[in-house]
């Protein structure tokens, strides 16, 4: 069976500067991530550098938020022209071909320096709490975009200086938490907790917690599930790299099914997605000439698929 490739990223963590990396470990990595994205699509990063307990502040801070009442979250929710805010139980469809929407809830940071529809005057550590984990995950993220650039073969710092603004209003990057409460009702029929879709934009960095659930699809093979390590960072490419790549990196599907267990199904389930995407402006073409695609802009090819999601 297929598994999910483990790379150590203690050579080019948080904790190193990024000049002070030989250049030989770093294609190294990168020859190994860059493997598993025209592979399995997804690669657990250990020993990355962002703090566990900036995580873990990030999980109880958006539980208390969501355990909250529907009428008191409604005052936060995300806006129809908006990515910001509070996205409700059954809101979104991740697959269109699914009858029922998604038994889960969300809430989603975006411009890193707004506190609008950030719910503060009730849990008034929310906003630094997210602050503090969009910050880390955005630089982990440069980092990964780095060895990318290296593994294609590309300018070192081509991938990141076309997420430049990310945080800010003209970057689409966000910080999404995912809650996905414990099954007491009867689920409608052929509804999930998050129906199978592959990622929109250039690369994900998601943070779980122990429950798991994830499953992912390598190519050519089934799903299988991506259990937990702790400590860990599970990193999937998005559809946006597979276009901008011309294929050669692939974005793989993946669902998060309700539990056959009676004992899983009473249990909650958390994860955190840190969705990057390229600032609006950037014109996607094919990084290897082949005009493959045609070219699009980052924001144009976003509000494609948000149009189908919502």
């Amino acid at each position: 069976m297929t598994v999910i490739p483990v790379i150590d990223l203690a050579p080019y963590s948080l904790s190193v500067p990024a000049d002070h990396v030989d250049s030989k470990v770093l294609q190294e990595i990168a020859d190994e991530l860059c493997k598993a994205f025209t592979t399995v699509g997804f690669v657990y990063l250990k020993n990355h550098g962002i703090p566990q307990n900036i995580v873990e502040e990030v999980f109880t801070t958006s539980k208390t938020f969501f355990e909250k009442p529907v009428e008191v979250k409604q005052e936060y929710a995300r806006p129809a022209d908006a990515n910001h805010g509070w996205v409700s139980l059954e809101r979104e469809k991740l697959n269109p071909e699914r009858p029922a929407a998604d038994l889960k809830e969300a809430y989603n940071m975006t411009v890193v320096d707004d506190q609008h529809l950030m719910p503060v005057d009730i849990i008034p550590n929310f906003y630094d709490v997210f602050k503090s984990l969009f910050t880390s995950a955005q630089e982990l993220g440069n980092r990964v975009l780095d060895l990318m650039s290296i593994g294609l073969n590309i300018d070192r710092s081509f991938l990141r200086d076309c997420h430049k603004n990310v945080g800010k209003k003209d970057n689409q990057t966000t910080l999404r938490s995912l809650y996905y409460p414990r099954i007491s009702k009867e689920v409608k029929p052929g509804q999930v907790r998050c129906g199978e879709h592959s990622d929109y934009g250039s690369i994900t960095l998601l943070f779980q917690d122990d429950v798991g659930g994830l499953e992912v699809k390598p190519v050519g093979a089934d799903y299988i599930p991506a259990t937990p390590i702790p400590g860990t960072v599970l990193v999937n490419l998005g559809d946006l790299m597979q276009r901008w790549t011309a294929d050669k990196l692939v974005a793989t599907k993946h669902r998060v099914l309700i539990p056959k267990e009676e004992v899983m199904l009473s249990k909650g389930r958390q994860s955190i997605a840190f969705f990057i995407h390229p600032d609006d402006d950037v014109i996607i073409k094919c990084l290897d000439g082949s005009g493959k695609y045609e070219e699009i802009s980052s924001i144009d090819y976003l509000n494609m698929r948000f149009a189908v999601t919502y």
